[in-house]
C-alpha cells in the first residue's frame, strides 16, 4: 500500500469537506455551483487524474480503505468534467468487480452520471428538492429498486427517503428558475 497517496487522497477530500462546510454555513453553498467549490473539484479531479494515470485506480490495494473512499468521493464531485466522470465509473466497474472498490461507490457514481445526464438513475441514490422535502432523482425499474439497492448492500430506500425528510436542505429562489439554470450549466459543461 502507498501510505503517501493515501495520505495526499485524504488531504484533498478533507479540503473538499472543509469549504463545504465554510460555504454551507454562509448559505452560499446552496445558490447554485460556487466559484470556489468548483475551483477545488477541478484542482482535485486533475491530481486524482494524474493518479490514474500513474496507477490505475487508487483502491484498496493501492491507497486502502480510506484512501480509496477519497478516490471515490474526489470522482463524484467532478461533475464539471464529464469525461473523466465516465472514465472514473468504468475504473470503479472495473475495481468493484475486481473487490478492489465497493460495489456501492460504482452504484453512486452511475446514477450521479445519470442523473446528471438526463437519464433515469437505477439505485436510488440521487436526490432532489421536492415539494414535500427531499425525493429521488427519477429511477429506472423503480419495482426492483429495493433488490438492486439490496444486492450492494446498499439501505431500503424508503428509510433513505424517510431519513432525508427529517434533514431537507435548505430551498432557495425558484424551483423553476434553479431547473433551468441547472439545465443550462449541464449544457454548457456536455452532460447533455
Amino acid at each position: 500500500m502507498d501510505k503517501a497517496l493515501e495520505k495526499q487522497l485524504i488531504d484533498l477530500d478533507d479540503h473538499d469537506q472543509r469549504i463545504r462546510a465554510e460555504l454551507a454555513a454562509d448559505g452560499s453553498l446552496f445558490d447554485g455551483y460556487h466559484s470556489r467549490m468548483e475551483a477545488v473539484h477541478r484542482a482535485n479531479a486533475a491530481r486524482l487524474r494524474a493518479i490514474i494515470a500513474d496507477h490505475g485506480w487508487p483502491g484498496f490495494s493501492l491507497v486502502g480503505e480510506r484512501g480509496a473512499q477519497a478516490a471515490w468521493r474526489i470522482a463524484q464531485h467532478s461533475i464539471g468534467e464529464p469525461a473523466f466522470m465516465r472514465q472514473c465509473r468504468d475504473l470503479l466497474r472495473q475495481a468493484s468487480a475486481n473487490h478492489d472498490a465497493h460495489a456501492w461507490q460504482h452504484a453512486y457514481m452511475d446514477d450521479r452520471i445519470r442523473v446528471l445526464e438526463g437519464l433515469p438513475q437505477r439505485y436510488g441514490t440521487q436526490f432532489r428538492d421536492g415539494d414535500h422535502g427531499p425525493e429521488p432523482f427519477p429511477m429506472e425499474d423503480p419495482e426492483n429498486i429495493e433488490a438492486r439497492r439490496q444486492a450492494l448492500g446498499l439501505p431500503p430506500l424508503t428509510e433513505i427517503v424517510a431519513r432525508a425528510g427529517k434533514n431537507p436542505s435548505p430551498v432557495r429562489g425558484d424551483p423553476a428558475t434553479r431547473e433551468a439554470e441547472e439545465l443550462a450549466w449541464r449544457k454548457r459543461v456536455g452532460w447533455v
